[in-house]
């Protein structure tokens, strides 16, 4: 005799950049292993690849996991968390202090991705500018395990979309990495500052936190961001 299936829940969800709405299922105890086996590798590439493999089974195969944008995949997961294991992820923060952990419970269901004033256009003389565009998941795959000044040439690389002068438009697309790191390096620091602005006030996934440490009593103050972060 078969054995009963049981059904489980849908909700739905927006996807930050682009307003769209997707339906999606909690995640069941066969991926919530996985996410357990790549959260304790403490390996960012593993851990990056077991949410994609997550969302993308969990959202019925509707989303091109790749496409999105990071702050998307941090936002669908977190959503899809709270509704797996429950909204409140407890957190243990370090005092800045005397080094005690702490416990701080997050409201998973709370968090939002916050926009600040960002303009992908960049004029960066007045006859020559650059489009940006978010990195993407397939970007983020990409950085690897690359750090430092490496990893934000890279960032910045493969989010032009295009450059252009006032004859033309330049397509990235169309030019070798090598073209597109001459580009950059060609730049003024005055000019190379205007694309880290895009950089920093682009949307993110973070919480800021602020708590009294239950040893020394010094009141904390800092921001979670990263995905890591914000697991239980």
């Amino acid at each position: 005799m078969a054995l009963p299936i049981i059904e489980t829940p849908k909700y739905s969800v927006k996807i930050p950049s682009t307003g769209e709405s997707v339906v999606y299922r909690p995640y069941l105890v066969k991926e919530e292993k996985v996410l357990m086996i790549a959260m304790e590798s403490e390996n960012q590439e593993q851990i990056l690849r077991a949410v994609q493999d997550v969302i993308e089974a969990c959202t019925f195969g509707k989303i091109d996991i790749k496409k999105l944008a990071t702050f998307d995949l941090e936002y669908i997961f977190l959503k899809l968390r709270a509704k797996s294991v429950g909204e409140v992820s407890k957190i243990g923060l370090k005092c800045s202090n005397c080094s005690t952990s702490n416990e701080y419970e997050l409201n998973l269901d709370t968090l939002e991705v916050t926009a600040g004033d960002v303009n992908s256009k960049i004029m960066l003389t007045d006859k020559v500018g650059i489009k940006m565009k978010y990195p993407s998941v397939a970007d983020a795959q990409k950085i690897g395990s690359l750090e430092g000044v490496e990893a934000i040439m890279k960032t910045i690389i493969m989010s032009i979309e295009m450059i252009f002068d006032e004859d033309n438009v330049y397509p990235a697309k169309d030019s070798s990495t090598q073209e597109l790191q001459a580009f950059i390096d060609s730049l003024s620091s005055e000019q190379f500052k205007k694309i880290e602005v895009f950089f920093r006030n682009m949307p993110a996934l973070k919480h800021d936190v602020k708590y009294t440490c239950e040893s020394c009593g010094t009141v904390n103050e800092f921001e979670i961001k990263g995905l890591a972060n914000f697991f239980g």
